[in-house]
């Protein structure tokens, strides 16, 4: 099992990305659901830190105590310039509960950043998506950072990708991330980026 990667996330999109991303490393990359991990309450008392890393490294050891396997974490988020770099790691719930209604996550969170930026022009939207992953092994605790820049668009496009990708316009492209092909995402996105710096560390 000494190349068992434990991948610590319940988000599937994320989950999604990962493996592929890993897909030619010599890790076999396997989820919570993959190890029997169920859902617990104390998972919420992980997540509680005010940094990207501090979440990340939190989630590695957490699982990695439970499962004994080298377990890699990922915390990450939109930083919005105008926004002071909000909503970053309040990214998953940024929307008020009273706003959100009867949206899904994802949208009620694009529909208050829009509202948040309504009075924003093009030129002041720039934000940039960062991501933090923590590895946590029987030999250290490592922390990789990765982003991608670009600005907020003015209205959803697209239906690729998830979260705020609808939105993104990275540096370069046109489009959305939420309209362009995934593998030019995966080739560009920051959670790529991440991957990319650990990718040594796997060998």
């Amino acid at each position: 099992m000494s190349n068992t990667l434990l991948v610590a996330t319940r988000n599937a999109h994320k989950l999604d990305e990962i493996r592929d991303l890993l897909h030619d490393t010599a890790a076999t990359v396997v989820s919570l659901d993959d190890v029997g991990v169920e859902p617990h309450p104390a998972e919420e008392s992980v997540e509680i830190h005010d940094t990207f890393h501090g979440n990340a490294l939190a989630k590695a050891r957490y699982y990695r105590k439970l499962t004994g396997l080298a377990t890699v974490a990922d915390d990450s988020g939109l930083c919005v310039d105008a926004l002071d770099g909000a909503p970053g790691v309040y990214s998953r719930r940024f929307a008020p509960p009273e706003f959100r209604g009867s949206r899904t996550e994802d949208a009620a969170n694009n529909a208050w950043l829009l509202e948040r930026l309504s009075r924003i022009r093009a030129e002041g939207r720039s934000a940039h998506y960062r991501c933090v992953l923590a590895l946590v092994d029987d030999r250290r605790s490592l922390l990789v950072r990765g982003a991608v820049h670009g600005r907020i668009s003015e209205r959803e496009s697209g239906t690729n990708g998830f979260g705020y990708d609808p939105l993104f316009l990275p540096d370069g492209e046109a489009q959305t991330f939420g309209q362009l092909p995934p593998e030019v995402k995966a080739a560009r996105s920051h959670r790529a980026d991440a991957i990319r710096r650990l990718r040594p560390w796997l060998s």
